[in-house]
């Protein structure tokens, strides 16, 4: 198995076992999988895929635009936002990269990957501690960030689920802009705490970048989609770095629809919120700590 995303192709082909009777714990997503109107969509779409994709993602941007009150040209879609953060690391080549750990293996890998000569040594870790729930402490990341001319942060990260709250993030945000320092914030999770993001604050500092992901969420892991919001002079820059129609019809159509479906979106806090419950109510049984 990978680290990030189970292979259960490779898992099938090993042991014999069909793919539909594996269940990959290493992935975390929507446990209603694929809406109906999604589906639905997908289906009434095919008869689309025999041209291109539009190249430049308008409709979906557009759509972005509206949920996050921001500009269409400060957004860039991608092939799931991991193919985003190894654009946004090609294309700004960080010295010294600022990383967490544990958290998402790919941050690792693309900036190692950046440089001709691949080398741990442009990679600094802040390391979580057990003993503290894993917790990111604001002033200690602070204090890490000195040095490094790019940072991530993963929140809620993945895979410790420890949530920063906003104005937290602000703070480190803020800090990164004095040091010059890029700070890439994935919120790939953070359609499950929205009231937590920072993607308004982009248009407020040079420094700060911000990547979501429909993937999580609305269940489209292998559909692919992400999308990355920039400070305004650097939209442009990343985008001339980027690889043309990375985004195919299909999730470009699945994206918007995906946005736009609210009583999905109300049914997965419900259900959340119930089997959160069932859960905790089970731990308790057990006297789990």
């Amino acid at each position: 198995m990978t680290g990030h995303g189970g292979n259960i192709y490779r898992f099938s082909e090993e042991y014999g076992i069909p793919e539909r009777r594996i269940i990959d714990f290493s992935s975390s997503i929507n446990p209603l999988g694929i809406s109906n109107a999604i589906s639905r969509e997908l289906r009434g779409s095919l008869k689309y895929i025999y041209g291109y994709p539009d190249i430049d993602t308008m409709k979906l941007k557009r759509c972005l635009s509206e949920l996050h009150d921001i500009v269409p040209e400060s957004i860039i879609c991608g092939n799931g936002s991991t193919e985003l953060i190894y654009l946004v690391v090609r294309a700004l080549r960080p010295e010294r990269g600022l990383i967490p750990a544990p958290t998402f293996s790919e941050y690792e890998k693309a900036v190692i990957i950046s440089h001709p000569r691949v080398a741990k040594s442009h990679v600094k870790y802040f390391r979580l501690d057990k003993k503290n729930n894993f917790e990111i402490s604001p002033d200690g990341y602070v204090q890490a960030l000195k040095g490094c001319d790019m940072a991530f942060l993963c929140n809620p990260n993945n895979p410790t689920g420890r949530l920063l709250k906003k104005d937290e993030v602000i703070k480190i945000a803020d800090s990164a802009k004095d040091l010059k320092c890029y700070l890439i914030v994935d919120e790939a999770f953070m359609d499950f705490c929205p009231g937590e993001s920072v993607i308004k604050e982009v248009t407020k500092n040079p420094y700060l970048i911000v990547l979501r992901s429909l993937t999580k969420f609305y269940a489209l892991a292998g559909l692919r989609l992400g999308y990355v919001v920039f400070p305004l002079t650097l939209a442009k820059l990343i985008e001339n770095h980027k690889e043309p129609w990375t985004v195919n019809t299909l999730a470009q159509r699945a994206g918007i629809v995906a946005i736009n479906d609210r009583s999905f979106r109300n049914e997965t806090f419900r259900t959340i919120r119930k089997e959160k419950k069932f859960l905790e109510e089970g731990f308790e049984k057990l006297r789990i700590d």
